[in-house]
Formats: C-alpha cells, sequence, structure tokens
C-alpha cells in the first residue's frame, strides 16, 4: 500500500475539483430555479431519492474526472426530470399517488399505542418514546397523536382545548383511530 497516496494531491487535481465544484453548484441552483423549491424537499420518499441521487452524483462528479462535468450535470439534470414527471403524475392521476407515495400512519393516539401500525412501521415503543422525550412530552396524557410521516419523520401533536379539523388527518392510514379514540374519550 502506496501511504503517501493518501495524503497528496497537486495542483491540476484541486484545479479540477474546484471547476467541478463551482460548476455543479451552478447546475444545481440552475435546474433548482427552473424545477422550483420541491426539488430539495422531502416530502415523499421520491424526493428523499432525489437528494440522496444528487448528493451520489456531486460526490462522483466532483472528486474523480470520471464522470464527467457535463456527465455529472446531464444525470442531474434526468433525476429533475424525473421528480417533475413523478410530480405532474401525482398531482393528475390520483390511483397512482397511491402507488407512488407512502401514506402517514398513526403510531399513538390519546396515550396508546397502537402495535400493529408500530410492527407495519418496523419501530418499538422505545423509538417513539425517544421522539416523545426529544418534544418535551412528560406524560402519555399530553399526548394527541403520533404520526409517522412519509418521509420517515415522527410528528408529535399535543392535546389542546383546540377541536381537531379532521381534514388534517384523512390522508393518514388508520385517520379513523384517531376520531373513534376521541369520541370514546368524549363519552
Amino acid at each position: 500500500m502506496k501511504w503517501e497516496t493518501w495524503f497528496s494531491i497537486d495542483w491540476q487535481q484541486l484545479l479540477g475539483i474546484s471547476l467541478s465544484a463551482v460548476g455543479f453548484y451552478i447546475g444545481l441552483m440552475l435546474f433548482t430555479r427552473l424545477m422550483g423549491l420541491r426539488s430539495f424537499s422531502k416530502l415523499s420518499s421520491h424526493d428523499f431519492a432525489m437528494t440522496v441521487g444528487i448528493g451520489s452524483i456531486l460526490a462522483s462528479t466532483v472528486l474523480a474526472d470520471k464522470p464527467s462535468l457535463l456527465q455529472g450535470l446531464f444525470a442531474v439534470a434526468m433525476l429533475f426530470l424525473i421528480q417533475g414527471a413523478i410530480s405532474i403524475v401525482r398531482r393528475k392521476i390520483k390511483p397512482l399517488k397511491a402507488l407512488i407515495d407512502n401514506r402517514a400512519i398513526i403510531l399513538m393516539a390519546h396515550g396508546e399505542y397502537f402495535s400493529d401500525n408500530l410492527k407495519e412501521a418496523n419501530l418499538t415503543t422505545s423509538d417513539v418514546q425517544e421522539v416523545l422525550r426529544k418534544n418535551g412530552i412528560k406524560a402519555k396524557t399530553e399526548i394527541f397523536a403520533v404520526i409517522m410521516e412519509t418521509t420517515g419523520d415522527m410528528s408529535v401533536i399535543k392535546n389542546n382545548d383546540v377541536t381537531p379539523d379532521w381534514a388534517l388527518f384523512d390522508d393518514i392510514r388508520d385517520s379513523e383511530l384517531l376520531m373513534s379514540s376521541n369520541k370514546d374519550s368524549d363519552i
């Protein structure tokens, strides 16, 4: 093994990395302006895949002479076009939206864990408890709902005196569990 190669760099490599980084950055800004802010959102699994894909292409393009800067920019342009097409399909053809997107799922409501949903999300009660602690929750009675969003993030919704707007929950799988738990507690 040649140890000296781990710590060496020449001015040509520095220049190539610098030019590739600047070119890639300008290209990303241009693509983002053309396709909109959704490009780097984390609203769905395909958005996340887009971000990971761009990161991978960026790394390989900037740090190596192959793929070239133009090849890297072309690959990123293709990702932006694919994401744009998927976004249009999701908006226009509702049945395909269900095939493309994950659905949010209720993990806990009104202090009760939903073990079937936890199992489906490959989570444990300890995973949810960690999120609750990070959100400053001291007791399960403070919880209206814990929802695993389509991105894998968990939303913690606290109990308060505001009557829920059920339309905010209609895109969540098993949302009727929220309503039935709430109605049971009102009786």
